[in-house]
Order: structure tokens, then sequence, then C-alpha cells
């Protein structure tokens, strides 16, 4: 239990104590700081106050001489506070530095106050969080009124079409909305203004959503941006309508619009704890009014539970994803299980209780017990574990100002945080945390039962003795052949060689325990298999789709929240079953990356692989959290975007969802963004290592910039699940003074080679996680004696007076994907320059004939009885050399040829243009998308790219037809 009575200052915090209180002497600060056992304590427990102390001696003797650290304060002190510090800035001189210094400096003095108060007991909690609140409430405020006098100078005043002056509005979403602020806490924010107009009286007239963007914009920067004085507050938008794609601020119409039309569960969830922050608050006040029937219905809206449970099972697998058991507000028992408690009954009776309206949780759990809801006990119980959490969660974020609610793993920070919340050591604390924990999970448990049990079918007793070999053979035997194995015998044979496997004898007692309840359910599914017919085929496919799903459990067991999850989501399981039974490829690669086991909880998604736009979205969230130094994570986070989306796209095309006309534009798709965020990840890390690339070109400066052009099967939209990324790096530097402008420069040359290099190692790097592609960049400008990055001036001279026949046949299927869009745009043009080059038709047709002599030669697989589909005679590889010769022989006269990479739709130009007649035209694409899907298929079953001869007898002819008319005949 915590100690009321002054502690003893823990060994492992004397010395670091020490440093610190010798630099504050040397400073001449008040000797209060050493001889207050209060004081002490604050300074061992935070660095950032200490921080504070050294960095700014004078700041922090005015802010003790002022008394302020010994009393609680309203609003109006913050209110009087920024007023005088930014009134200043209300003249035309005033600037943005001079904005960001005055804000942070404020703002880093409050927090010193707030959490010195805090780690000293002078405040409690609920007082700390309603100054933190308050505080920043108040800067929104006034930084906002200051923004939009600033912008109103330059553009007039924003008006509704009656001439009424419009303001904006900031709705406060999460801790803040709440007044539960945590001390450093994102802010979840909403814009709004209440009316479309535009500016009057300015010297450029804005429609009003204009302007209140660029004044939202404002407002972030002012906020975000990190500066020599720190930051104030991080803002995240991402609660808007229509998140990170939805216009930063919307009128009040089209609020009402989207909530009434556009709006999911999560988003009524997180509506519950919304409120006016800051700008016009009478106008806020009306548009909360019409949004309340949005959160809270009129009826018992029972369906929330189920909402609940969906977004709880989104938060567990986000745990599970990133790691994050150990953290206080998303692990099990955390801060978000207690909010969960109170906001589903919010949900649920909100409308009808006006009480239960309440944005506080301590508030709303009071009411719940007021209602016979809760009994005292349990609402006892989850306020003050609730008080307990939220302490730890300010400890650890008053040690550095980080935000982060993980406990901490270093035995100095651990000393921090337990002595901090006042106990003597960080056993005795943590056996008090995991009790407050326990008696939230088990209360939350109890309300939502997540648990996806009542979805399936129970499998009989008989399964669960015989996986536990307490069941002699002949019934073991019956058993399995009642449950629907066709060959019990050969079944048994196999459960037994894995219940003895080595993995298996050496599971924890809670990883046999978690085995011992999923066995039953995995043998009762894979019995569920009934196709084929064939008894024998039907015996054979049971048989090697449990040997799949067993190699995959053997491979997580010792993870045994893996065999959890399968086990508290039986669909799941019923998924993975059936995914095994389809495809040895998804088995194995479920089976190197059991993470993926959370994408089978969710039907909808796992079988409905998204859009390009939907994937730089998901992409893009899942990074802009990570810190902009955490290359492990980031790396890590590009293979599990990798590896999630592709198996969702398997699944739809192994399971019939998706036409496999569409597989390869998904995996195309998948590549793309991944190569547009790796770019983007490393041109920020060498830019601030080296500063941006320049160059002078007649005395004016420019930036040079960087593209990625996709060759092969990515640039000609046709990927397979295995394929490398045949890619070519180019640069625009040009000109005099090619260098980078940072503190350390380096010639361009050498800056876009290590980034290059960067690129590919990012990319390409074994971990964990797999490796994201291969990547090839063979097909650069001289090959690999080349430069790895080309600038597009060397590209352009070796394309056009340098490169061979083939080298020119690759360039019909290259397109960018990745880079600056300027760069990408002049790679297009010197492309579309060389491919319409007037060109011997004897010459060309030699050397593509030659060239694809060659490739079967030393790539074809030879065999009698088998057709090779790539290489093969009258194969893929003849029709792509048949669509390139077309191209390079007709794209002079027929700009067309020129829009598109991909085989198909060049092969359907040819026919439109009359290049091809159009049975001809038709036969090789008919073929070509038959040997691709073949392909795909033959992929996923991890078999070779060979069918019988005796297949496609009649399109490897026509093909041969075709090739011999058009390349060999005069």
């Amino acid at each position: 239990m915590p100690h009321h009575s002054p502690l003893r200052l823990p060994a492992i915090l004397e010395l670091p104590l020490q440093r610190i209180l010798d630099q504050i002497d040397n400073q001449r600060l008040p000797a209060e700081l050493i001889s207050s056992p209060a004081a002490i304590k604050v300074l061992a427990c935070s660095r950032f106050i200490s921080g504070y102390c050294q960095r700014s001696p004078t700041s922090f003797r005015q802010l003790l001489e002022s008394g302020d650290l010994h009393r609680e304060v309203s609003r109006d002190y913050y209110r009087s506070g920024l007023q005088t510090l930014l009134d200043p800035l209300k003249g035309a001189n005033a600037d943005d530095a001079d904005l960001m210094r005055r804000l942070r400096q404020f703002r880093n003095r409050e927090m010193v106050r707030i959490a010195w108060r805090d780690i000293a007991g002078l405040a409690g909690l609920e007082q700390t969080m309603e100054e933190l609140s308050l505080l920043a409430e108040e800067m929104l405020d006034q930084t906002l009124n200051l923004l939009h006098d600033w912008l109103v100078d330059r553009f007039g005043r924003p008006e509704n079409h009656a001439g009424i002056p419009q303001h904006m509005v900031i709705i406060a979403m999460g801790k803040l909305g709440a007044h539960e602020l945590n001390f450093s806490s994102d802010i979840d924010l909403i814009f709004a203004f209440p009316e479309a107009g535009s500016t009057a009286g300015g010297t450029k007239s804005l429609e009003n959503q204009e302007f209140f963007i660029r004044l939202g914009k404002q407002l972030i920067k002012a906020f975000n941006e990190v500066t020599a004085d720190g930051f104030v507050f991080r803002v995240d938008m991402r609660l808007r309508p229509f998140g990170q794609s939805g216009a930063l601020t919307l009128s009040f119409a089209a609020m009402e619009e989207y909530y009434v039309s556009h709006a999911r569960d999560w988003e009524r969830y997180a509506m519950i704890k919304a409120n006016i922050a800051a700008g016009d608050k009478v106008a806020g006040a009306g548009l909360m009014r019409m949004l309340t029937p949005f959160v809270f219905r009129r009826y018992l809206d029972y369906g929330a539970y189920q909402a609940i449970r969906e977004m709880k099972v989104m938060i567990d697998r986000e745990v599970l994803r990133k790691g994050m058991e150990n953290d206080i507000k998303l692990g099990a028992g955390g801060i978000r299980e207690i909010e969960f408690i109170g906001q589903t009954f919010q949900l649920l009776r909100g409308g009808r209780v006006p009480a239960l309206q309440a944005r506080g949780i301590l508030q709303v759990i009071t009411t719940l017990h007021q209602m016979d809801i809760l009994t005292g006990a349990i609402a006892e119980e989850l306020k003050v574990a609730y008080c307990f959490l939220r302490n730890t969660e300010h400890r650890i974020q008053e040690i550095a100002d980080q935000q982060t609610q993980a406990l901490p793993t270093s035995d100095l920070d651990r000393a921090r945080v337990s002595f901090g919340m006042g106990f003597e050591n960080w056993d005795q604390f943590i056996r008090q945390l995991d009790q407050h924990r326990d008696n939230v999970a088990e209360q939350f448990a109890l309300l939502l039962n997540t648990s996806d049990d009542d979805d399936g079918s129970k499998p009989g007793v008989d399964l669960a003795i015989l996986w536990q070999s307490e069941m002699n053979t002949e019934l073991a035997l019956a058993s399995l052949q009642q449950a629907g194995f066709v060959e019990p015998h050969e079944i048994l044979q196999l459960i037994n060689r894995f219940r003895d496997s080595h993995v298996l004898k050496n599971l924890s007692k809670q990883g046999q325990e978690r085995l011992d309840r999923l066995m039953p359910l995995v043998l009762e599914e894979v019995a569920q298999i009934t196709e084929p017919d064939q008894s024998r085929e039907l015996s054979l496919h049971q048989k090697i789709t449990l040997e799949r799903v067993l190699t995959l459990i053997e491979s997580v067991a010792r993870r045994s929240v893996y065999l959890a999850l399968l086990k508290e989501h039986p669909q799941a399981l019923v998924r993975l079953v059936e995914l095994c039974a389809a495809s040895p490829w998804i088995a194995a690669y479920i089976t190197r990356q059991p993470i993926l086991l959370d994408e089978l909880i969710d039907r909808e998604t796992l079988f409905s692989p998204p859009q390009q736009a939907e994937l730089k979205r998901l992409l893009t969230d899942q990074l802009m959290h990570l810190a902009a130094d955490d290359l492990e994570r980031q790396m890590d986070t590009l293979r599990h975007f990798r590896n999630s989306q592709i198996l969702r796209v398997a699944a739809a095309d192994i399971t019939g969802h998706i036409p496999l006309a569409e597989v390869s534009n998904y995996l195309s798709a998948i590549a793309e963004e991944v190569l547009i965020a790796a770019t983007e990840l490393v041109w920020q890390e060498m830019v601030d290592r080296y500063g941006e690339p320049s160059y002078l070109e007649h005395d004016l400066a420019g930036r040079a910039n960087f593209a990625i052009i996709a060759y092969g099967k990515l640039g000609g939209l046709e990927l397979g699940y295995g394929s490398d990324l045949d890619v070519v790096f180019i640069h625009d530097s040009h000109g005099d003074q090619q260098v980078t402008n940072g503190k350390k420069q380096v010639d361009n040359s050498v800056f876009f080679n290590r980034l290059g290099q960067r690129l590919i190692h990012i990319l390409t790097a074994m971990t964990p996680a797999g490796r994201t592609y291969e990547i090839d960049t063979r097909l650069r400008p001289s090959g690999m004696s080349g430069f790895l990055v080309s600038s597009l001036e060397a590209f352009t001279e070796y394309q056009q007076n340098k490169a061979w026949t083939w080298e020119h046949q690759a360039l019909v299927r290259a397109r960018p994907v990745a880079g600056d869009r300027a760069l990408q745009d002049a790679f297009l043009k010197v492309r579309n320059a060389v491919l319409t080059r007037t060109r011997s038709e004897t010459d060309l047709k030699q050397d593509v004939r030659e060239m694809r002599e060659k490739m079967r030669e030393a790539l074809v697989k030879h065999s009698s009885d088998m057709f090779d589909l790539k290489q093969g005679a009258g194969g893929m590889a003849d029709i792509e050399f048949i669509v390139q010769y077309s191209v390079l022989r007709w794209a002079s006269e027929h700009a067309e040829l020129l829009e598109f990479t991909d085989n198909l739709r060049l092969l359907e130009i040819l026919a439109n243009l009359g290049l091809l007649k159009v049975e001809e035209s038709n036969l090789l694409r008919d073929a070509y998308f038959a040997y691709r899907a073949d392909g795909h298929r033959l992929a996923l079953q991890e078999l070779p790219a060979m069918v019988a001869a005796t297949e496609y007898q009649a399109y490897r002819a026509g093909v041969e037809k075709i090739w011999k008319k058009l390349l060999v005949e005069n």
C-alpha cells in the first residue's frame, strides 16, 4: 500500500538528484529547493521539471516567488496571463516565430507548475486534469482569436450571405472534451464554422471555408511545430468528418449532414466527450444541441453493446499488433476499459437519462451507481482504479513530458514512478497496480462478454478427451470418424505426433491450458471439410489441411496470445481452416507472420481488400504516430502493412471475392503505396542529416528532387504474389553548386546515392516481420555498373544514344510510381520521346527476335509433357514481346500507344488503331489473361508456373502465328 508519511528516497535516485541539486545550487536558486521534502520528491521524479530549472533559472525563480506553486487556479488565471503575453502581438509587425516562442514559454511554465503540484501532492487528480484542460482551452481560444485577426487583416472579415460575421468553433474530443486531459496528451479537435459565405473588406476575398482552413492550419502549426522551446500541444484532427481525407473544417450544415448520413458507431462513441473548447461558444452550443440526437438516442439502444464490442476488438488487435500489453491505458484492465464500461451505458441509456450525458467518467460511474446499474462496491472499485491508473499515467509522463502510457522498463524510471506514487519499491507498486487492473478487467468481461463463443458450435466432449490423451485408440478412432474424418487413422497419427513435439512439451502452464481449449475446436473445424466429394481425395484434403494448421499452431504455441485469439474468436479459426485448406501459400504466409491472424477476425475486411486511396490512408495513419527517428518501428510498420494487405488480396482471390483480373491491380497498388511511404521516410531522414539537395541555374536556386520509376510487372500493373520490384531511381539535380544546404553538406550525387541505398535497405532488410520487397535495380542505365540513382540528364542521354533495343522494350512498361510529381512528369516526356522515335522495321524485328531467343534459351523450363506459361513458345513472354515490338514500331505514328503500360489495354488500343486485327487482339488478350490467372492460382498452391502440354494448345498456336506474321514474315 502507498505510504502517506514521507518516504525515504530510493538509493538509485540519490546520485541523479545530487547532480541536479549541484547544478541548481550553482545557479544560486533559492535554498528551499534543497531543504523541502516536496521539492526533493519532485526533482527526483521529474527530469522535465529539473531540466526546466536548469535551462530557465530566471523563469523558475519567478515561478517560486509568485506563490503559484501553492495555489489552485481558475480559467481567469490563464486568461489574464495569456492576454498580457499576447497583447503585444496584436500590432501589424507581429510574426509567427514570436507567437510560437511566447506560447511555448507560457506552456512550459504552467506545465512545470501543474506537474510540481501533482507530484508534491498539492493537487488531487481531478484538480490536475481540470487545470491541464483549462490551460489547453484558453491557449486555443486566445491563439485562435489572434490568428483570426491576422487573417482578417489580409483577407477581410468572413461573413455569411446576410453579412453577419462568422467565427470558427473548436470542438474538443476525448480527454480535453471531458476536462480529463493528461499531462502529455494530444488534443483531439474538430474545426467547424456556422455558415458559408466569403470574406469582405480585404485585398483578396476568400470563401469562408478556405479562410477557416487557413486559420486551422496556422493554429495547428502554432501548437504542433517543435522549436527550440518545444511545442504547445500535439493536435490530432483524425476524428473530424471523413478523417484524414476530409476537409479540415466544415460548415454546421455539412457537419449535421455527415453525422446523420455517414458517421459510424465509433464516431458516436467519440462524440460522447465532445465539448466546445474555443472560438464562438454561443454558436458552438447550438451545434452541440444539433448533434446530441446523433450521440444519445431517445430509445434504449441495445445495439450499443455490439458496437462497443467491435470497437474493443479493434483496440485489442491494435494492442496485440503494437505490443502494448503493459500499456496502462490500452492494455487489459486499463483506463480505456473503465471508459468503455461507463460509455456503454451512456450510449445505451443516455438519450433517456440526461445525467448520463456527463463527459467525466467519474461522474458517470457515480450516476450508474445511483441508478442501481452498478453496485456501490463495484462503482467504488472502478473509481479507485481509475484514479490510481490516471495518477500512474501522470507519473510516467511527468518524467520527461513524453506522450506514453507504457510502464517504464529501466530501473531508474521505475523508481521514479513507484516513489512518485508513494510506494517503497517497484514490486509494491506493481502488485497494487495489477490488483486494480484485474478488478477492472473482471468487470469489463462481465459487462461486455467479449468472447465469441456463442458464434460457433461447441465441439463434442469426445474430441476434448481425445486431445488430452484420455481415450484408448479404438474410442479415439471412433470419435474422429464420428466428427467427420474420412481416414481417422492418419488423423490420429498427426495428432499424436503433434502432441509429442518438442515445442508442445515445453509450453508454459498458461500456454498448455490455452492449447487444450483450442485443439478440440481445431479438430472439429477441419472435420467439417466436405470437398472434394471423392472419399480418398477428401481424406487427403483433410489430412493436408490439418498438417498446415498444426504447423502454424506449433510455430505460435510459445506466444500463447495467438492461441487465445483463435479460441476467443471462433470465426477467425473458421477462416484460418478455410484458407489453409485452399492454399498452402496462404498457410505458409500466415505461419511466417502469425501477427496476421488478427486479420482473420473481421470477415468483411479480410475478403474486401481496399482500393489505392484507402491503402494510402491506412498506411499514413499507421506511420504518422511513429517517432521520426524510430527506423525499426517504421520498417516493421511497412512490413506489417504489406503483409496484411497481401493476405487480404490472397484470401479474397482464393475464395472468389474479387475477380482474377483485379488481383494484380491490388498487388501493384500495395507496392506503390509502400514505395511512396518509404520514399517519404527516407527523404526526410536524409534531409534531416544533410539538408535539401540544391543547385543554381542562371543564378536561381532550385531544389533537386527524386523519383522512382517502376519497370517490369509493377510497371505493367501485373504484379504477382512473389514478384520482385524492378525499379529505376532518378533525380533532377543539374546546373551549378549541386550540394545540400544543411550543416553537413555533401554533393547531390552523394546524397541521392545514399538515399537510394537507404531506401533499398529499408525495403529489403530481413527483420522479424520479414522483408517488404526484393528490389531489382539492374534495369538502370548501364546496369549494375551504372550509378544507383541517375540524373534525368544522364538517363535521357543514355536512352537516346546508348540504350539497346531491349532497354527500349523495357521502357514500354515503365511508369513513375513515387517521388516528386514534376520529376515524374519530366520522366514521362523522356519516355515518350524515346518510344516515338522512328525505327527501321527490319532492324527492330531482328533485335526483338534475337532478344527473345536469348531469353528462351536462358529461362525456359524444358519439359516434353509440360508447358511453361511464362517462357514457353506461345506463352506470356511472346505476347509481351509482340506488344513491345508494336509500341516501338508504331508509337511514332500513334501517340495513343504511350498512354498505358499494361499489355491488355495496349492490345486493345492496337486493335482500335487497326494495327492488329480484332480477332488477333482478342486471342492475345484472352491467352494472356488465362496464363496470368493460372499463374496466380499456381502461386497460391506453391507450384511452378507450368501446366500440362495439352493445355492451351489453341492459344499457343494462335500466339505463334501472330508472332510469325509480325516478327518473321516480310
